[in-house]
């Protein structure tokens, strides 16, 4: 294959698989479960055909070698991507076992792929060229991690290494599937039935609402109580009757652990099972543990580097969280009879707190942010920021009725991306939120495929004729989001490796995000945003000055808590001992020790329902989002001053956003702030500045 001949069309015989077909965005709509297994068989077929083939041309260069498997992988991930996503947010059985099977094929071949010595050969001569030097950086920097993803994949391991790696990295794959599944089964298997309202005293009507909806979804009459986040939300900020906080929260704390009612989804046996598999596979590619083995891709050096800054942050903000928590006891014990806070009391003592001391109402905020004017005002802060317009396209194939989809159009009214919007907790969708890549850009010869993005939340669905109502957190979430879809989105580099997110550290993939949270403390913002769901009237500036106030409320305990996550990740990733196993009850109380102020009961089983470490990306990683929050907060203190030349958007999309990871992250920080990140910039957000 030339670099100029255009991608290959599917089989005739598979080309009614909706998931094979050579289309811009994925039939979602058409995609069944039997589909799946078949089209990851004949991609997978497919790609290790092209890699051949890349393999026995002669004279390697970039374009038959690096550009061709670029070209290799674009087609395998545009058929895995909507399989994985789809696994995400609209589970059924039959999804589940078509995805485990897929998923089981795809990772065995991956890791095979990584192994490719005659592959890893082929680049390892296009690095060797005297021309090499003269390659764009972009190309150079492609060549380059592709050199060091085959290390990592284990090509230089031989014999009995090399095989026991590869069972290693199927077995991990498929433990962190089930884990994840778990914890959504475990969510989605504990309810508690209320049929009298006063039971439910303090909960706003908007959230009674959203409590009904689920009884309905059910066949009951009355108010469902869940363990999707909108409902837990709801009861451990407002619910007065304090029994149902603690029920609620130790539900939600104990899920797919020993500890649940329902011990069926115990994550116990998977959790040893992921942290002695990670630190043996660390250990077959040389590195001392797995904490180490997960820093070779990011800007930390090493394990050692990223404690000390997170010790550091701990013993500027402990003083401060022990401080908040004895405000929050007094003022417990002064205006709602509590003489003693425990944890499921925390979220309702401060948004009394919040109410009183502060004046800020999260239920009255609501009101004025509904969320289609949300999203309206996000879009006109997005075009202002980077010139891009989001325009709704309806005739979309998507997965759910509730599901958005949007094209992004450049000053010049071309379509240049796109991206799908799920907003809306519901079964069979996984908690929290978070973007992933649909279609990554990629410019192939003479055709030019958009990138593509999903943006999910969990936020509370519209009860009746109301649209949905959203939390103030609720537009950090969204912005955060949008955050990493515009990293994607505006990306200006053609290689599919390195555009976007692919390829960036991933203590610095959370820059973007926490750059945009910062625009929903911006008064111009978030008034513009706002509309009062019955009257249409903007938020008052003087609500917005209460809780621009409020914003470093409690911000010493929200910090140690991140500290507290990210400290456990990291040691229990350092410091495992095969001998003594995962430790996770007795890293936890060390941790805790050493950071926290709160301290959980002991049936407390957090770890249990870690996603972020157990069944995403984030082992031995969880500390960058507040790495990244670092950057972030510098970066925007940088814009919002105007130091930056030619201006701060402007200059963000360039070197930023534009550049994905086309060049170090650091290098990217340099180009834009013209120096090396500083912490005191987020020293000051945080309330922790001298």
């Amino acid at each position: 294959m030339t670099t100029s001949d255009p991608l290959p069309a599917a089989k005739p015989l598979l080309a009614a698989n909706p998931l094979l077909a050579d289309s811009d965005l994925p039939d979602f709509a058409a995609i069944q479960a039997a589909h799946v297994v078949p089209a990851m068989e004949e991609a997978i077929t497919a790609h290790r055909a092209a890699i051949e083939a890349i393999t026995a041309s002669p004279g390697h260069d970039f374009d038959s070698v690096v550009l061709a498997a670029e070209r290799a992988d674009f087609l395998l991930s545009r058929t895995w991507s909507p399989v994985g996503h789809l696994a995400s947010v609209a589970d059924t059985p039959e999804l589940r076992e078509a995805h485990a099977s897929a998923q089981a094929l795809m990772t065995a071949y991956l890791m095979e792929a990584g192994q490719n010595r005659a592959h890893h050969d082929a680049v390892a001569a296009v690095a060797a060229r005297p021309d090499f030097v003269t390659l764009p950086a972009a190309r150079k920097r492609a060549v380059e991690l592709a050199l060091r993803g085959f290390r990592l994949a284990g090509v230089a391991l031989e014999g009995e290494a090399r095989q026991r790696f590869l069972e290693i990295g199927v077995t991990l794959s498929d433990l962190s599937t089930k884990f994840g599944n778990a914890v959504l089964d475990a969510t989605e298997a504990w309810s508690e039935h209320v049929t009298d309202e006063a039971a439910l005293a303090g909960v706003p009507d908007s959230d009674r609402a959203i409590l009904a909806a689920y009884a309905q979804e059910k066949g009951l009459t009355g108010w469902l109580i869940t363990l999707r986040q909108p409902s837990v939300l709801a009861i451990l900020y407002h619910a007065q009757d304090r029994a149902l906080r603690e029920r609620v929260y130790r539900a939600h704390n104990t899920r797919a652990s020993d500890q649940a009612e329902d011990k069926s989804h115990d994550n116990s046996e998977r959790i040893d099972a992921i942290m002695a598999l990670r630190h043996e596979a660390a250990q077959i590619l040389g590195f001392a543990d797995s904490a180490a083995h997960s820093l070779e891709t990011k800007m930390a050096a090493d394990a050692d580097e990223a404690l000390a800054f997170l010790a550091d942050l701990a013993g500027r903000a402990r003083p401060v969280g022990e401080r908040e928590l004895a405000e929050a006891r007094a003022f417990a014990a002064e205006h709602l009879g509590l003489d003693d806070i425990r944890p499921w009391d925390l979220n309702y003592v401060a948004e009394a707190m919040r109410r009183t001391l502060h004046g800020v109402d999260q239920e009255a905020l609501k009101a004025y942010f509904p969320l289609p004017r949300v999203l309206a005002g996000t879009q006109a802060l997005i075009e202002q920021l980077f010139g891009v317009r989001l325009l709704r396209r309806a005739e979309v194939s998507t997965w759910h009725p509730d599901i958005l989809f949007y094209d992004v159009q450049d000053a010049s009214g071309t379509v240049v991306a796109g991206v799908y919007l799920d907003l809306f907790a519901r079964a069979g969708k996984r908690g929290g939120a978070w973007m992933d890549v649909c279609r990554s850009r990629f410019r192939d010869a003479d055709r030019f495929h958009r990138p593509i993005a999903y943006l999910t939340t969990n936020f509370a669905p519209p009860a009746g004729d109301r649209p949905s109502l959203v939390t103030h957190n609720d537009v950090v979430t969204l912005f955060h989001e949008f955050g990493h879809v515009l990293h994607h989105l505006l990306t200006e580099v053609d290689l599919p490796s390195i555009g976007g997110i692919s390829g960036v550290e991933w203590d610095a993939v959370e820059l973007p995000s926490q750059f945009m949270e910062n625009f929903a403390w911006d008064r111009d913002t978030l008034i513009g945003l706002s509309g009062h769901v019955d009257s249409g009237e903007p938020l008052p500036v003087e609500m917005f000055d209460r809780l621009l106030a409020a914003r470093q409320f409690q911000a010493g305990l929200a910090l140690l808590r991140q500290i507290e996550f990210a400290t456990f990740d990291l040691l229990l990733h350092r410091d495992y001992d095969p001998a003594k196993g995962a430790r996770v009850d007795e890293m936890l109380a060390q941790v805790r020790a050493a950071v926290s102020v709160i301290r959980p009961p002991e049936w407390n089983r957090f770890a249990h329902a870690f996603s972020h470490i157990f069944a995403g990306g984030y082992a031995a990683g969880y500390y960058s989002y507040l790495w990244a929050e670092l950057l972030s907060a510098d970066a925007f203190e940088i814009f919002a001053h105007g130091d930056v030349p030619g201006g701060g958007a402007t200059a963000f999309r360039r070197e930023i956003l534009a550049a994905g990871a086309s060049r170090p992250a650091a290098e990217n920080f340099q180009a834009f702030a013209g120096r090396a990140p500083q912490v005191d910039a987020l020293l000051r957000m945080k309330g922790l500045a001298a």
